[in-house]
This record gives C-alpha cells, sequence and structure tokens, in this order.
C-alpha cells in the first residue's frame, strides 16, 4: 500500500443516509446531522436573474421561491434519476452536493472524509436507475449501497419481522413485506399512484369545477399537504385562488376527496397480493404490522381506512408514521452503521 493510500485510509468516516425523493429530499448523518430540502434546482434566466439572485444556482426552497426566475428543474421523477438530459443530470449532483455540504461534506474537503452512502430507491427500480445513481454520486461519496426505500423505513423502525410497509411518497407508493431477512424482489411492489398524481388529479379536477380561476401545480400541492383526505370531513377544504385577477375563497372539499381517493384501489390490491404470498402461519401478524410511511401516508383517514378494507381478509393493524420526514434516511444511516465491508460499492473518483 502507498503512503497515499495510508493516509487516505487514516480519514475521518462519515456514515450517511440519503432519502432522494421525488418532492423531498433529506440526509441524516453519523455527526448527529439531519436535514431536508425540497428536490428542486435552479439556474438564473439571464444577467438580470443573475444580478438579483447574486448566485449561479440555486437549491430547495430557495429555488422554488424563485422559479421565476430559474431555470427550475425537479431531477427525480417517481422517485428516480429523470434520464437524457443534461440538466437534470447536473441538478441531481447540484442536489447531492447540497445535501452532503449540510452535514459538513464539501467539494473543498473531500479529501479529509471517507463518506460512506446508503441511498434509498423505489422498491421495484430497474438497473439502469440504480447505474444513474451510482453516476450522481461519483466522485462525491467513496461508497455506495443502493436499497429499496421501504426497507431502508423498514430498518430504520426496526420492523424487520413480520412487516408490510407501504412508503408513500411524492413519486411513488413502494410496498416492503418483511419476513426477518433482506426482502426479496417477490416481496416487493412499486406503484406509480403517489403525491405526485394526487396532484395531478386535484389540478384537473379544481380547473374543471372552477375554469374561471386561475391554478398552478405548486397552489395545490400546498392544499394537498394543508387539506389532503379520505372517507369523510368534517370541515370542507376552503382555498384561496385568483379569480379574474382578485383572490376568491373556492371549495374543493369532493375534488379533494375524489383524488386523493384515487390512489387506494391500486394500493388496496398490491397490499392485498402481497399479503397473500406471505407464508399462512404469519399472514396474521403480518396483518396486525402495517407500516405507512412518507409524506403523503399522512392523508388523513388513511390508516383507518387501510384497516377497513383488511376486514374482509379477517381484520388487521395499520400504523401511520407521524413524522416520516427523516424515517428514510433515518433507516439508510442505521443500515451504512451496521452493512459488513464486503457489502459495499467503492467508487472511484
Amino acid at each position: 500500500m502507498s503512503d497515499k493510500d495510508k493516509d487516505k485510509d487514516k480519514r475521518e468516516v462519515l456514515h450517511v443516509g440519503i432519502d432522494l425523493g421525488t418532492s423531498r429530499s433529506s440526509i441524516s448523518a453519523s455527526n448527529g446531522q439531519r436535514h431536508v430540502v425540497e428536490s428542486y434546482v435552479g439556474w438564473p434566466l439571464d444577467m438580470v436573474a443573475r444580478k438579483v439572485l447574486k448566485k449561479s444556482v440555486l437549491v430547495g426552497r430557495e429555488a422554488l421561491d424563485n422559479r421565476s426566475m430559474l431555470d427550475l428543474h425537479r431531477p427525480l421523477e417517481q422517485g428516480l434519476i429523470k434520464e437524457g438530459s443534461e440538466k437534470d443530470d447536473a441538478a441531481v449532483r447540484e442536489l447531492l452536493w447540497n445535501l452532503l455540504s449540510l452535514v459538513g461534506v464539501s467539494r473543498d474537503n473531500r479529501d479529509t472524509v471517507k463518506v460512506r452512502a446508503v441511498v434509498g430507491v423505489p422498491a421495484e427500480a430497474l438497473r439502469v436507475n440504480k447505474q444513474n445513481v451510482r453516476k450522481a454520486m461519483q466522485g462525491a461519496v467513496d461508497s455506495l449501497l443502493i436499497v429499496s426505500e421501504p426497507f431502508a423505513v423498514a430498518y430504520g423502525l426496526e420492523a424487520l419481522l413480520h412487516s408490510m410497509i407501504i412508503d408513500l411518497g411524492a413519486g411513488t407508493t413502494d410496498f416492503c413485506v418483511m419476513n426477518g431477512r433482506l426482502p426479496s424482489e417477490e416481496e416487493q411492489r412499486t406503484l406509480p399512484q403517489a403525491g405526485d398524481w394526487i396532484d395531478e388529479q386535484l389540478l384537473r379536477l379544481a380547473r374543471a369545477r372552477y375554469p374561471e380561476a386561475s391554478i398552478s401545480i405548486h397552489m395545490v400541492r400546498t392544499w394537498k399537504e394543508e387539506g389532503s383526505f379520505v372517507g369523510n370531513s368534517k370541515t370542507p377544504v376552503i382555498i384561496t385562488a385568483p379569480v379574474a385577477g382578485k383572490p376568491t375563497q373556492l371549495d374543493i372539499t369532493n375534488e379533494m376527496r375524489q383524488a386523493c381517493e384515487g390512489i387506494l384501489p391500486p394500493m388496496i390490491e398490491s397490499m392485498f397480493d402481497l399479503l397473500s404470498r406471505v407464508q399462512p402461519d404469519y399472514q396474521e401478524k403480518v396483518r396486525n404490522n402495517i407500516i405507512v410511511s412518507g409524506g403523503t401516508g399522512l392523508i388523513r383517514g388513511l390508516g383507518p381506512r387501510l384497516e377497513q378494507e383488511l376486514q374482509a381478509l379477517g381484520g388487521g393493524k395499520v400504523k401511520v408514521v407521524k413524522d416520516p420526514v427523516f424515517v428514510g434516511s433515518d433507516g439508510g444511516l442505521a443500515i451504512a452503521l451496521d452493512a459488513p465491508e464486503e457489502d459495499w460499492e467503492r467508487l472511484t473518483s
């Protein structure tokens, strides 16, 4: 081993778990730092925008708030890195470096710290999409481990035996059945019906009911986060949107319910199918240990509705993770700290 390699081996090791999300991305690090950012990256559109913003690139909430001045990119689609666009590739790298900088890793000090990262991807991510993650992480981390997002959630919650994780994000809904070992492909599912799908349905329904109103997808996302529900709502969902330039209160209660309940049929079908594949001896245990995580999992009434559907199989219990922001990245960090040396993939810069 050369002296240079020996010096590298003496570097401080930082373990991180990263949840690359379509809407938000989070990082949890072994130095105790945890951060979350919106998954948006933007570059100033022209010289005026550059003069106003005084930055060459903006990431997260700052990019979203200044989107009118930016070439704005949301580089993750259905929980995966978009393909075919150099700007989207660059946006993912900027997003990753931003996350790493928040826990103390920068392009300037990379030689002083050895970074081991566990990154979560959708349960049925194709090999090519995993390769895109590897490409994006090149030069940013030394060692990489790619796992399914619901498995990371299960590991972080220590729900490793006779459990089912349903992770509802913006881009995908991911399922994973845990049987005390690494889950097989047959024990995992990915659905495209998730938070973004609800946003698109709600936008369509709201515009159809109030064609004179000016409504954007960003407005709809905010309304959903504040007022989403399934079943019956005790209070109406009243929002404010411009009508002929005048802020106007509009009732979208029925539209909200219809959009949110649209994800239920495929979700219930996948839940039932995975339960039917569990060994008969353990099906009741899994039915009574279903965990819903992810931001979209916070839809009011979702847990009780799933329990109601489980009555058809003899009943079950559904627990909703009330603070899902870091559950994926915390799980990734837990995996990183426990993973044996042979599981890591070394990345060269």
